[in-house]
């Protein structure tokens, strides 16, 4: 049987694997790796959904020797924590991109295009999908121009932080980021007319100190900066192969389709890791307390039982939105519609910008990761 864990650099086609372990192996011990692999939509999300499935925590005793300003945001990111600490991290965030302005998108589009663009080609995965989701959550939230550069430069190098391994390098960059990052946001944030009175609001519902509720709220906007940059730049990147493939889409509500059904068909997130706190069944395989678990939603979202005609790109399926790419339940991404939505605007301007937009490399390489399957360069030629 194949490793449930392997380099999306090095795999072609993941989804005949997964379209093998669905109907073989929906519930999957892999004994060299030690870990549950899960690949049915039903129980991928009776996992996402179950209680006793928590994060599995990162750096528990500071093993990667991160400094006091990493930790504090690695010990307080939403995406990383359990129980009570989730619920506060949770509605933090929430509170945070309620408060998101609306911007004009299409300049910040406009602008990039025109920086990169070098006779009529362009890069669409380093000039776009890696700098367009940082850049419009920062200028919502009105960040300086030099501010915003600096945040958008580090993104990809910081985001790192939520790898569970990290290498020397990794770490050293992530140090030298950390503290700037922190108190760059810290001040802004500080600065705006919601701040002050929410953080006595979560403080006050919280018993917790002004001081732990800010390095909260700091650290859940840093988390929501790597969520919009991993999710949005997938789906900016999956997104685009498949408007060059369905050639002469320009109505903005079809679009829209277009990135929810690429969501579902071909995500940038192929799987997230659980671990068990305690004993519990997927079907008739006992999950043991302490067992690591893969849900792979990447499988998930193409299971038959779920999705009609599931291997079939279509934009019309009425469920698509059940799609399980931004997970369910408590630990759903939250930058779920923010993402869509960029993607859609982006596109939208786009495709009614130019009238030819063509691949000018057919060979897509991925980045050597596990869990996410994103391509590395998307060399497009685009004309007026």
């Amino acid at each position: 049987m194949s490793s449930t864990l392997f380099l999306q650099s090095e795999v072609a086609d993941p989804y005949s694997l997964y379209k093998s372990m669905l109907h073989k192996n929906p519930v999957y011990w892999d004994e060299i790796n030690q870990i549950w692999g899960i690949y049915s939509y039903q129980f991928c999300v009776e996992v996402l959904t179950n209680s006793n499935a928590e994060i599995p925590v990162i750096n528990s005793n500071n093993e990667q020797n991160l400094n006091q300003y990493a930790l504090v945001i690695i010990n307080n990111v939403t995406r990383l924590s359990n129980g009570i600490q989730h619920e506060i991290s949770k509605k933090i965030a929430t509170q945070l991109f309620s408060n998101l302005k609306e911007i004009d998108q299409n300049e910040i589009i406009f602008n990039l295009l025109k920086n990169d663009l070098c006779e009529y080609k362009i890069d669409w995965v380093n000039s776009i999908c890696k700098k367009l989701p940082v850049l419009v959550l920062l200028k919502s939230f009105g960040f300086e121009e030099n501010d915003c550069d600096f945040i958008s430069a580090k993104m990809e190098l910081f985001s790192k932080i939520m790898l569970p391994k990290k290498t020397e390098e990794q770490v050293q960059l992530i140090n030298e980021t950390s503290e700037k990052m922190f108190l760059i946001i810290e001040k802004h944030l500080s600065s705006l007319p919601f701040f002050k009175p929410e953080i006595i609001k979560f403080s006050s519902q919280y018993n917790l100190s002004t001081e732990k509720i800010i390095s909260i709220t700091v650290s859940n906007f840093i988390g929501l900066l790597i969520q919009s940059f991993d999710a949005g730049r997938g789906i900016l990147s999956n997104s685009l192969l498949q408007i060059i493939e369905n050639k002469n889409l320009s109505d903005k509500i079809q679009i829209e389709k277009l990135v929810l059904e690429t969501a579902r068909f071909d995500p940038p997130i192929h799987n997230t890791r659980r671990i068990s706190a305690k004993d519990f069944y997927i079907g008739e395989s006992l999950i043991k307390k302490g067992d690591s678990i893969l849900v792979v939603l990447a499988s998930a979202n193409r299971d038959a039982e779920k999705f009609e005609k599931a291997m079939s790109f279509n934009m019309e399926r009425i469920n698509n939105h059940e799609n399980l790419t931004f997970g369910i339940g408590g630990h759903m991404c939250l930058a779920k519609y923010f993402s869509i939505n960029l993607a859609t605007e982006a596109l939208y301007f786009l495709v009614n910008q130019y009238k030819t937009i063509s691949l000018s490399e057919n060979n897509i390489q991925y980045e050597p990761l596990i869990n996410a399957r994103l391509p590395k360069n998307i060399w497009i030629s685009i004309n007026h």
